[in-house]
């Protein structure tokens, strides 16, 4: 399987990408977090408070916000400035979109403060039926 970098005509593989991405960059901060991410823009769903429309995380959102919570490290002191994140996002089946903004929003305040700070994104669609999860990287840009 390839993915979308192109250079001179040529195509990279998965696993030519996480030779680079295994190779010698300091991370900052690793963690696996087991279970099946939600895709954001799937995971919301409207409820009426009053005479509103309100949009809430669904709750396949909110188990795996809560699974996060309890198996994602938090560091101290948090990563400062812009980062690169690398996330191999596994999934039980083809079927869910590649979507790492709820990661995103899980990590902060346990490895950076604003997932505003990443300026640079590597993310892999991986599949495992039996142990879908997340891995995650993270590493400072240097300026």
């Amino acid at each position: 399987m390839t993915v979308g970098i192109f250079h001179k005509k040529k195509t990279i593989t998965n696993t030519q990408l996480l030779a680079i991405v295994n190779s010698g960059i300091k991370w900052e901060y690793e963690a696996v977090v087991e279970g099946e991410t939600a895709s954001k823009s799937n995971a919301r769903q409207m409820v009426r408070i009053g005479r509103r429309l309100v949009p809430i995380k669904s709750k396949k959102a909110l188990a795996y916000k809560d699974c996060f919570e309890r198996l994602a490290p938090t560091i101290d002191p948090l990563i400062d400035g812009d980062v690169l994140l690398f996330c191999h996002i596994y999934y039980a089946s083809r079927r869910p979109d590649l979507d790492e903004s709820l990661i995103m929003d899980c990590l902060e305040n346990k490895a950076y403060k604003n997932d505003r700070q990443i300026k640079a994104k590597i993310i892999l669609h991986g599949l495992d039926r039996k142990s879908p999860r997340a891995e995650i990287k993270i590493a400072r840009l240097g300026k």
